[in-house]
């Protein structure tokens, strides 16, 4: 996924139904920084928040601030204004899929119940915020927390359930599933009989 379609994804506001006492947030990363002018330097911290409520909705943002409270508090208000709402399969995601932003690369893989989240770093902190339980993921390419965390959304965003597949392609949810009719039709007169 390129920078501007993750851009423009995020940019839609989406007005979700999502309790304000629900959502958790998570630091990832404090930066220091420094902007060199005439008199000096100006000191300054930027923090990298994730925000979600634990059933499917998660969101990122940035703050910058002279202090660290603050500029968190900057970070968590952007983040609620991003929040998407993700397609989950129960406490795991539907199919594997790989993220890209920048030289940042995130693969998600869905896992069998009681696997747990095998990630590390930024990625296992959108994980948890988004109540995603059971998922095996790996960060490729770059380790800065800024693109990972948007790779792993270009990743999330990408996520597609299987009603979305069946009405693009035009067929029924049991074609997509690899279930014919006559097997259907085959499997209740089989019950039937039985």
């Amino acid at each position: 996924m390129s920078k501007q379609i993750l851009r423009d994804s995020l940019a839609v506001r989406r007005l979700l139904e999502v309790n304000p006492s629900d959502l958790k947030d998570d630091v990832i990363a404090i930066n220091r920084v420094t902007k060199v002018v005439k008199g000096g330097k100006n000191l300054s911290f930027s923090a990298l928040v994730v925000v979600g409520d634990s059933h499917g909705h998660a969101g990122f943002g940035m703050g910058k601030a002279r202090e660290v409270p603050m500029a968190i508090k900057k970070g968590i208000e952007q983040a609620k204004k991003n929040l998407i709402r993700l397609n989950l399969k129960g406490t795991s995601i539907p199919h594997q899929v790989l993220g890209r932003y920048g030289s940042a690369q995130v693969l998600l893989k869905p896992a069998s119940e009681g696997t747990g989240v095998i990630a590390g770093g930024p990625v296992r902190k959108v994980m948890q915020v988004a109540g995603i339980h059971n998922v095996l993921t790996k960060s490729l390419g770059t380790s800065n927390p800024h693109n990972v965390v948007k790779a792993t959304f270009a990743a999330l965003l990408s996520l597609k359930d299987v009603a979305q597949v069946a009405e693009t392609r035009s067929k029924t949810v049991e074609e997509i599933r690899g279930k014919s009719p006559k097997q259907n039709g085959a499997a209740a007169g089989a019950e039937n009989n039985a």
